[in-house]
């Protein structure tokens, strides 16, 4: 079922990205209280057709500290930058941080997690690898916020005690939230 929705949700993307959309989402993040109340942003650099995330990384760079994850030895770890300049490509062609400053900090925390799709109930399908999944059960503090378009968002996605659901997601129209940031 997994298989199914995130081959029908990455057509769907494909076919919607849009700048208008993004444009409406990034001014939804940059407004968040959540994020804005945060010292420190993990973040995804976007690619295929993701929700665009580089004019927000470029918006907060001068005002929190940015972390982009860099998967290493199976495993995903947040590196701080200090600009776009601070990027590569890496694994599977994703932009990742050339950086060595390993956060392993997460106080005062907002993670904005990727997604092909996500439900009503905050699940999320992933690219399949779990990658966020293990890194948010490491570190179960973080409040997650995902970010999609409205015609992502599906009734259920299948679940098992690996998978973390997000705290909040964010479309260009609409805010859902599980749990309050304290």
């Amino acid at each position: 079922m997994k298989k199914e929705l995130r081959k029908k949700y990455l057509t769907i993307r494909n076919n919607i990205h849009s700048s208008t959309l993004d444009n409406k989402i990034y001014n939804q993040v940059i407004n968040d209280k959540d994020i804005l109340n945060s010292k420190l942003l993990l973040i995804y650099v976007s690619y295929n057709n993701e929700v665009d995330t580089y004019k927000i990384i470029k918006y907060f760079l001068n005002k929190k500290k940015i972390a982009i994850p860099r998967i290493e030895n199976d495993t995903m770890n947040f590196y701080l930058i200090n600009s776009l300049d601070d990027l590569q490509t890496g694994y599977h062609g994703i932009m990742e941080p050339i950086t060595n400053e390993l956060v392993t900090n997460f106080k005062d925390c907002v993670s904005i997690t990727p997604g092909i799709c996500f439900s009503y109930d905050l699940y999320r399908i992933g690219y399949g690898k779990g990658y966020y999944d293990k890194f948010y059960s490491k570190y179960n503090n973080i409040y997650k916020i995902g970010l999609t378009y409205n015609e992502c968002l599906v009734s259920n996605i299948p679940n098992d005690n690996l998978d973390i659901p997000v705290d909040k997601i964010i479309t260009e129209s609409n805010i859902l939230v599980k749990k309050i940031k304290k």
